[in-house]
C-alpha cells in the first residue's frame, strides 16, 4: 500500500508541471477577423495547448489585452525560398560557405519571416528545408511553419517516364509539393520550357501520388499547359492572357502572381545580384519592364470571375521579413478590396495547403497562429506592416505592446 501511494504521488507530481502547459490562456481582441471574412468586436479567444478551444465574449481577466489592436490568423506565404541570403561579402553567390553558416544564414530568415506575421511558409525549395521544417515541428526553433519541395522538376529532369520516376522519388523522401519550372526565368525572356507531355507525366503522376503541384509559368502557352495537364498552382503569370486566367478559373487552379516584392526586390538589391548566372543588365531590364507589365495583369487577374488568387511574394535574399509588401501592391497597384487580400493570405492559402482544417482560421479547434497589428488592415492594409504580436501554436514570439 505504502509503494502505491508513493507511486500515485510521484505520478501526480510528475503531471502538474504537464498541466500547467496546458493551462488555458485568454486573449483579449479589440477587433477579430477570422479569416474567411468575418469580424468580431470585444471577444476572447481562448488558447489551451496549441489549439483555440473557445472564441467569445468573457470578463475573465485577458493574459494578453490586445483591445487597441487587430487580432487575425497568421499570414501564409505560399511561395518564398528561405534559404536564399546575402553571404558575408554581401553578395547572392554564397560561394565558400559551410553547411553550418547556411543554417544559420536560414534560421535568421525564417526568424525574421516569422516577427513579420507569416506563421507558415512553402519554401520552393532547397533540400536544406527539410532540416528547417523538422526544426519548426518540434518547436524549438522561433521559425514559420515550414513546407517544401525539397527540389525542382524541369525539361532537363528527364523523359515523361522519368519524371514520373522523380515524382514518385519526392514522394519518398518527404517532399510537401512538386515545384515544375514550365517556363524560362523573367530575366531570359519566360518561354515555356517544359512540353506538354512533360506537364502531363509530372502533374499526372503527382495527382496519383497524393501530391500538390507548383509550376513556375511567365507565357501565356505555359500555364495554358500546365493547367490542362491537371496542375494545381501557377506562379508569376508575367504573360497571362484573359484565355489562361479564364481556363484556371474554370479548373480552379490557383494563381500567385508575386507582383510586390520579388521584382522590386531584386532592383532594390541589383548591385548584390549583378554578375551572378542570369543576373545580367539585359536580365534587369526584363524585371524593371514586369514589374509594368505585373500591375496591368494583377488588374486583368483580379476582374477574371471565380479566380482563386493566392499569396505568395517568392521571397529570396533581402526580402525575407518584407513578405506583407505582396499584399500591399495587390491592394494599392491592382486594386483587390484589403479583406479579399488577406483571405487570400489566410483561409485561401491554407486551402491551397490543404491544410484549411488546422490553419488559417481563428475558430474553435484551429491551431492556434494568430498575430495582431497596430490599425485595421480592412481600412488600411499598410496596419499588416506593423505587427506588434505574433503567436504560432500557442507560443508567443513576438509581444512588443
Amino acid at each position: 500500500m505504502r509503494k502505491f501511494r508513493l507511486l500515485t504521488t510521484l505520478c501526480l507530481l510528475l503531471t502538474i508541471p504537464l498541466l500547467g502547459q496546458e493551462r488555458a490562456i485568454i486573449i483579449r481582441a479589440g477587433l477579430l477577423l477570422d479569416g474567411k471574412g468575418g469580424v468580431a468586436r470585444n471577444t476572447n479567444l481562448v488558447v489551451q495547448g496549441t489549439k483555440i478551444v473557445k472564441i467569445a465574449a468573457s470578463s475573465e481577466t485577458p493574459a494578453y489585452d490586445l483591445r487597441a489592436l487587430t487580432v487575425l490568423p497568421g499570414l501564409i506565404d505560399t511561395h518564398v525560398h528561405i534559404s536564399y541570403h546575402f553571404g558575408a561579402d554581401g553578395r547572392a553567390s554564397n560561394r565558400g560557405e559551410t553547411a553550418a553558416q547556411e543554417a544559420l544564414y536560414t534560421a535568421e530568415n525564417a526568424y525574421a519571416t516569422l516577427l513579420a506575421g507569416f506563421t507558415t511558409v512553402q519554401s520552393v525549395g532547397a533540400a536544406a528545408d527539410v532540416a528547417l521544417r523538422e526544426a519548426s515541428a518540434r518547436g524549438q526553433l522561433p521559425s514559420p511553419r515550414i513546407l517544401t519541395s525539397i527540389r525542382q522538376l524541369n525539361e532537363t529532369s528527364g523523359t515523361p517516364e522519368q519524371l514520373r520516376e522523380q515524382v514518385r522519388k519526392l514522394k519518398a523522401d518527404g517532399t510537401d509539393v512538386v515545384k515544375i519550372f514550365a517556363s524560362k526565368s523573367i530575366r531570359d525572356g519566360g518561354g515555356q520550357t517544359m512540353t506538354d507531355e512533360q506537364l502531363v507525366a509530372v502533374c499526372g503522376e503527382a495527382k496519383a501520388q497524393g501530391l500538390r503541384t507548383l509550376v513556375h509559368a511567365h507565357a501565356a502557352g505555359a500555364i495554358k499547359a500546365a493547367v490542362r495537364a491537371g496542375c494545381g498552382q501557377i506562379e508569376h503569370g508575367v504573360f497571362v492572357d484573359d484565355e489562361a486566367l479564364k481556363l484556371m478559373a474554370e479548373r480552379g487552379v490557383y494563381f500567385d502572381p508575386n507582383i510586390g516584392l520579388v521584382l522590386q526586390n531584386y532592383l532594390r538589391n541589383k548591385a548584390r545580384f549583378l554578375g551572378i548566372g542570369n543576373y545580367t543588365e539585359e536580365g534587369f531590364a526584363y524585371m524593371e519592364k514586369a514589374v509594368g507589365l505585373n500591375n496591368a495583369m494583377i488588374n486583368r487577374a483580379l476582374a477574371t470571375p471565380g479566380l482563386k488568387l493566392v499569396n505568395g511574394t517568392d521571397a529570396v535574399a533581402g526580402a525575407h521579413g518584407r513578405n506583407a509588401d505582396e499584399l500591399l501592391a495587390r491592394v494599392r497597384e491592382g486594386g483587390q478590396k484589403p479583406m479579399d487580400a488577406l483571405i487570400s493570405a489566410t483561409s485561401l492559402a491554407a486551402k491551397s495547403l490543404n491544410l484549411e482544417s488546422s490553419i488559417g482560421t481563428l475558430a474553435p479547434g484551429f491551431e492556434a497562429d494568430l498575430i495582431a497589428v497596430d490599425g485595421d488592415p480592412t481600412r488600411d492594409i499598410t496596419a499588416l506592416t506593423r505587427v506588434v504580436f505574433v503567436m504560432k501554436g500557442g507560443r508567443v514570439y513576438k509581444n512588443a505592446r
